[in-house]
């Protein structure tokens, strides 16, 4: 991971999502009247690609986001190397996460507005400095309380998770950042949010915030929004990037959904999709072993091999967060908030 840099990411990389000559938001199952929703840029999706029908959902990358994410009440995205565990390391200390897109002028002047600190570049940041990397977060948080100057609200740029966090929250759903460390608290919340019975749409009104079950999402039940089922939960694996743009589907977001997965089942939640029911085995696979694991793979081999294998030790503190950050109004915060 050198420089600012996600892993598998390169410079110049066009619009997360977005391969060359990719289609506009909701292309994907893109098609004509019949089952599916219409999201709130006027594109339908076809009810097999939002997976319509099952309670709970899984898919990658801002595409899968964009397919699944419309209609259904809460999102969770996962981002374990690096976003939703800094998240979670900043949930923990209590600061407010602003996700942005890109680390660029913009978001120095967010940082600006807000009276925020602005996490800069991994490889140059100083003792004093933070970066998207969660050893930072969790040593200057520490610093700053102990010298009586908390931390409060913090911008913090990453084209994957961040930008995935940033386009749900405009299709009236409950987003939730999730990582390994979090994940069994997270599910534990989300599973307390499901209906007792389906299509109450009362319940999932509540969660998805007002106004957000509209007769095109928000887990409104009309068989439009939510494939029939009431209420459902879309799961994000935020993924990296090839040089040239496209996704690079990463293990350490499969597993982390899939702890995610583990906790709803724990919780009684049921109804998952073939995609979800794959990821959940992907992560029973390895749940003995997570810390070993995260070193083998290749972005936590990429940190390692850059000087940040504190990093992916973070992220594989299993369990080790009872944090559960919700984006309202445009920040993550900690519950209760």
């Amino acid at each position: 991971m050198s420089g600012a840099r996600e892993p598998g990411r390169s410079a110049g990389q066009g619009e997360p999502g977005r391969s060359a000559g990719q289609g506009e938001p909701g292309a994907v199952g893109r098609e004509g009247p019949g089952p599916g929703v219409t999201t709130r840029d006027g594109s339908r999706v076809a009810d097999w690609a939002r997976q319509g029908g099952y309670t709970v959902r899984f898919d990658w990358g801002l595409g899968g986001a964009e397919a699944i994410g419309p209609g259904t009440a809460l999102v969770a995205v996962v981002d374990v190397l690096s976003f939703t565990t800094t998240l979670s390391v900043a949930a923990d200390h209590g600061i407010a996460v602003l996700p942005y897109r890109w680390r660029d002028a913009s978001a120095e002047e967010a940082a600006e507005r807000h009276d925020a600190v602005l996490a800069v570049g991994r490889s140059v940041a100083g003792p004093d400095e933070i970066s998207l990397s969660p050893a930072t977060v969790r040593r200057v948080a520490a610093g700053r309380i102990a010298a009586g100057h908390r931390i409060e609200r913090l911008v913090l740029p990453s084209p994957n998770g961040s930008a995935i966090s940033a386009r749900l929250a405009a299709t009236g759903a409950t987003v939730i950042g999730v990582s390994l460390r979090n994940a069994a608290t997270a599910a534990a919340w989300a599973a307390a949010q499901v209906p007792a019975r389906a299509g109450d749409q009362t319940a999932a009104r509540t969660v998805a915030g007002d106004g957000a079950g509209n007769g095109n999402g928000g887990g409104n039940g009309d068989g439009d929004g939510d494939g029939g089922v009431g209420w459902s939960i879309a799961v994000i694996a935020a993924g990296e990037r090839w040089p040239d743009g496209s996704l690079r589907p990463a293990v350490e977001d499969l597993w982390g959904a899939g702890a995610f997965l583990a906790g709803l089942v724990a919780r009684g939640v049921s109804g998952f999709s073939p995609e979800a029911e794959t990821t959940l085995a992907a992560y029973r696979a390895v749940e003995g072993n997570l810390p070993a694991e995260l070193m083998r793979i290749a972005s936590g081999r990429e940190l390692a091999g850059n000087g940040f294998a504190g990093d992916v030790a973070v992220a594989a503190e299993a369990g080790g967060s009872e944090s559960v950050p919700v984006l309202r109004d445009g920040w993550f915060r900690p519950l209760p908030g």
